[in-house]
């Protein structure tokens, strides 16, 4: 038993090390730090309402829709990294692949902006 504790020993320290470093960042972020908010500050910001408001007041659906969105071509992106990384390895088939997944996502985005999911009125 007393081997099991020596091997979890630095365990224990790093994780109450982390403990202590991140509640002396936090307490120093509070003492330090401005806490003098102003109007700016409390202004709506990208989400489109109020802060400190209703939380169950309604809003508008296409913060929604643009944020699916993104995620949606965003993902993409992620594809394309390990694919250009592989693509000497893969060949004409991996090439091909990707082409006809960039078709699809690329008719997907038509789709979308002939929709008007992209226009904000």
């Amino acid at each position: 038993m007393h081997s099991v504790i020596n091997d979890y020993l630095p365990v224990l320290i790093f994780g109450v090390l982390s403990v202590v470093i991140a509640g002396a960042m936090l307490g120093a972020s509070l003492i330090c730090g401005h806490q003098k908010p102003y109007a700016e500050k409390l202004s709506a910001y990208e989400c489109g309402f109020e802060a400190f408001d209703d939380a169950r007041r309604r809003f508008d659906v296409r913060f929604y829709l643009v944020s699916i969105l993104f995620i949606i071509f965003d993902l993409e992106v992620a594809f394309l990294f390990p694919w250009a990384i592989s693509l000497s390895r893969i060949g004409a088939f991996g090439f091909f692949s990707m082409m006809a997944f960039l078709g699809v996502l690329g008719i997907g985005f038509l789709y979308e902006w002939r929709k008007g999911a992209l226009d904000w009125d």
